[in-house]
């Protein structure tokens, strides 16, 4: 469960498709990158780019969570809003990346975690394999001094985030599966 969200858009007068029109909120998880609709409390305004909490307990900010959302459900100014701020989730959670990276492993016999990585192909999965063997990856920084030629970590990590968002991945290693709406 999510404790804090990033405001991607605030709508203060709902959706034009919602039957009950209340003030509703589109966010994205703090640490799993799940996509929920809000309602804020009464008189709140949830400006975009926020941070609020969303967790158990009492909320200052948020009244209820609404629903689970899939990408194709964003407003555009959510979309628009949402790489940016997978990029900054991502560089204000270094340290958690950072360890992934160090610590992530094969998926089966011919796959590996990292590869599925935009831009990261056998040979610079091997590269961080050996180099993290010598010492592990203390930042960012010293991950783009000790691996030549890797694409930004911030950069593939967010387009790895954005593209299990999407729906359009076989496995999940940084966030939560889509939600699947039941049809009857």
């Amino acid at each position: 469960m999510e404790e804090y969200a990033i405001v991607l858009d605030s709508l203060p007068y709902g959706k034009s498709t919602d039957v009950r029109r209340e003030p509703v909120a589109q966010v994205v998880g703090w640490e799993y990158f799940i996509l929920l609709e809000v309602t804020p409390k009464p008189g709140v305004t949830l400006s975009v780019g926020e941070k609020a909490y969303i967790g158990k307990g009492p909320r200052d900010k948020v009244d209820y969570i609404k629903n689970r959302i899939n990408y194709s459900e964003l407003t555009s100014v959510a979309k628009a809003e949402l790489n940016l701020t997978i990029k900054k989730i991502i560089k204000e959670r270094e340290a958690y990346f950072v360890t992934f990276l160090n610590k992530c492993g094969p998926i089966n016999i011919r796959l590996h975690q990292l590869e599925l990585l935009p831009g990261v192909g056998k040979k610079h999965m091997h590269d961080i394999l050996a180099e993290r063997e010598k010492k592990p990856f203390e930042s960012f920084e010293d991950m783009n001094k000790r691996v030549p030629l890797l694409p930004d970590p911030v950069k593939i990590i967010s387009e790895r985030v954005l593209e299990e968002l999407m729906g359009e991945s076989k496995y999940y290693i940084l966030t939560r599966p889509p939600f699947q709406k039941q049809e009857f």
